[in-house]
C-alpha cells in the first residue's frame, strides 16, 4: 500500500509538471504579422501617382525588418508586375506609381516577417474601371515566381 502511494504521488507530480508546462507553452506562441494595406487615392487619376502604403505590426510592436513586396497588375492581365519595397518609417512600406492605362487592378502584399507570412488583397480603380477579374479564377499567388521581382524602391 505504501508503494502504491508513492507511485500515486510521483504520477500526480509528473501530471502537474507536463499541464503547466502546456499552458506554457501556449502563452508562448508569437502573435500574427498584421498588414494594414492602403491605396491613396483610389480610385487613383491617369498618369498621377498613386500611393501604396503596407503598414506591417505584431501585437503593438512596429515591424522595421520584414520583407515586402507589392504585386501588381491589370484586371484580366497575365502580366504582374512586383516591387520589392523597403522599410521607410514605424512599420511602414511605401511605393508610389503612376499607370498610363485606365481600368481596375489588383495589388497584393506579400509580407514575411519573424517566420510569418500575411499576404493582403486589394482592388482599386484608375480612371475608370474595367472588368473586374472572376472572384472564382485561380490565383494569381499559385504561378508566383519570386525570382521574377521587377524593380527595388527605396520609399522614395
Amino acid at each position: 500500500m505504501k508503494k502504491f502511494s508513492v507511485f500515486l504521488v510521483i504520477v500526480l507530480c509528473i501530471s502537474i509538471v507536463v499541464s503547466c508546462n502546456k499552458k506554457d507553452q501556449g502563452d508562448n506562441l508569437p502573435q500574427m504579422v498584421e498588414v494594414n494595406l492602403s491605396i491613396n487615392p483610389n480610385p487613383g487619376e491617369l498618369n498621377r501617382p498613386v500611393t501604396f502604403e503596407a503598414k506591417v505590426t505584431q501585437g503593438k510592436d512596429q515591424v522595421k525588418d520584414a520583407e515586402v513586396i507589392f504585386e501588381i497588375w491589370r484586371a484580366k492581365d497575365e502580366k504582374h508586375e512586383k516591387f520589392e519595397i523597403k522599410h521607410t518609417e514605424n512599420g511602414i512600406y511605401r511605393l508610389e506609381k503612376s499607370f498610363n492605362q485606365e481600368g481596375t487592378y489588383y495589388i497584393v502584399s506579400h509580407v514575411t516577417a519573424r517566420d510569418l507570412h500575411n499576404m493582403p488583397k486589394k482592388e482599386f480603380i484608375i480612371g475608370t474601371p474595367s472588368e473586374p477579374e472572376d472572384a472564382n479564377a485561380k490565383s494569381s499567388m499559385d504561378n508566383m515566381n519570386m525570382d521574377e521581382t521587377k524593380e527595388t524602391n527605396d520609399g522614395q
